[in-house]
């Protein structure tokens, strides 16, 4: 299968809004509190195209899935209760979601395999995230693919699981 991931354009943000609503559901099916008060939403979605925040993971030239990539950007990352691998440039990752119909086909990893490698197309090399308590299926993608569980962040009042992978610019030279 032929994947592309870019910068969401603006005539896309119906779709990716159609994919976030059927996450919201899926956490609320799950007995998750995660995305349960009215975030992300509409007005979110529209901000991260506006911002070059919002990325689409295209698959055959359908939108699949959806993740915000902000660089340096985490205001509630400077107060953790732990601590990160680095205090280096990072990237951080939000919102990740996959089209209902294209669930269990490892989509989630595959947005943050692009990530990684968008990330290391700005020479930084670090990818910070975090996900709720309750997000098991997220937890164990992140494991996955590498990334630390570093201690604990805060938005909105909710405590969230904080992770970050490392990696060195050697390696990605390889």
């Amino acid at each position: 299968m032929a994947f592309e991931f870019r910068k969401a354009l603006v005539t896309e943000q119906s779709r990716i809004w159609e994919i976030l609503e059927q996450a919201i559901i899926r956490r609320k099916e799950d007995g998750s509190k995660q995305w349960q008060d009215g975030y992300p939403n509409p007005d979110v979605v529209r901000k991260d195209i506006e911002t070059g925040v919002g990325f689409v993971l295209i698959e055959d030239s359908t939108i699949v899935g959806y993740a915000a990539v902000l660089i340096n950007d985490e205001p509630s990352y400077t107060d953790i209760e732990g601590e990160w691998l680095s205090n280096e440039d990072f990237v951080v990752v939000h919102r990740v979601a996959v089209a209902q119909n294209h669930l269990g086909r490892g989509l989630s990893g595959k947005i943050l395999e692009y990530i990684e490698e968008y990330a290391a197309s700005e020479n930084i090399y670090s990818v910070k995230v975090d996900t709720n308590f309750d997000n098991i299926a997220m937890m164990k993608i992140l494991e996955k693919r590498g990334y630390i569980y570093c201690g604990e962040v805060y938005f909105r009042g909710s405590p969230r699981r904080a992770y970050e992978k490392m990696w060195s610019q050697e390696i990605q030279e390889e």
